[in-house]
């Protein structure tokens, strides 16, 4: 499988010629989610929820499907007729030729008086590749590839650290950075290689690697 990052949490997997893109949100490149045949979305933030995103994919390729939570569901489903599906945890499907199944419930903790929002991750092919969105679910099966979110309003690195221990991945990726300065990366490469425990990875976007 090949594994493209894209600026912050948006990421692209392709296999057999057959592309699914996660996250292409604002933050992301307009054209982050062109060519893809799938695209699954965590949550409604717009750094991972981007409404032309989605339209230049799916206009890009008329077979372009959408699978998403239902708070993103309920805003495009009416743009998209019959091409955005609802999904939530526990749910299992196939999209672009991969077996996807969903992780999670809620976002993250920003601060006890914002009211907690809906996510979900997704674990792809089996274990290969899991995005949890803005959260730290820890699926109930083994990881190899583990993207994870190390710069956000709702975390810190103690707590990066610990899910990267507690996911026990082979290896993982830096997403959820666009907020990381160049100034700071050393510091997060060090202290999550040094303690996370499982190799840490980093690209930049548009840079691939074969997961």
């Amino acid at each position: 499988m090949k594994l493209t990052k894209k600026s912050h949490a948006c990421v692209r997997l392709e296999k057999d010629g057959r592309a699914l893109v996660i996250d292409p949100g604002a933050f992301s490149e307009e054209d982050a989610a062109v060519g893809a045949e799938a695209v699954l979305v965590t949550h409604e933030h717009m750094d991972h929820f981007a409404e032309d995103r989605l339209r230049a994919a799916l206009e890009a390729n008329p077979a372009a499907e959408i699978w998403t939570l239902k708070s993103v569901a309920e805003q495009v489903s009416a743009a998209f007729p019959g091409r955005v599906h609802t999904v939530g945890h526990g749910d299992t499907f196939t999209a672009a030729g991969f077996d996807v199944q969903v992780h999670g419930e809620l976002h993250a903790v920003i601060h006890p008086d914002i009211p907690r929002i809906t996510n979900v991750g997704y674990l792809i092919d089996g274990g290969t590749v899991f995005h949890p969105g803005d959260a730290l679910t820890v699926p109930d099966r083994p990881v190899q590839t583990l993207m994870l979110p190390v710069m956000a309003p709702w975390n810190k690195i103690a707590e990066v650290i610990e899910y990267v221990r507690e996911v026990e991945p082979r290896r993982a990726y830096d997403i959820h950075d666009a907020l990381l300065t160049d100034l700071a990366r050393p510091i997060y490469d060090h202290q999550i290689g040094a303690l996370g425990g499982a190799e840490h990875l980093r690209l930049t976007p548009g840079e691939s690697a074969d997961v």
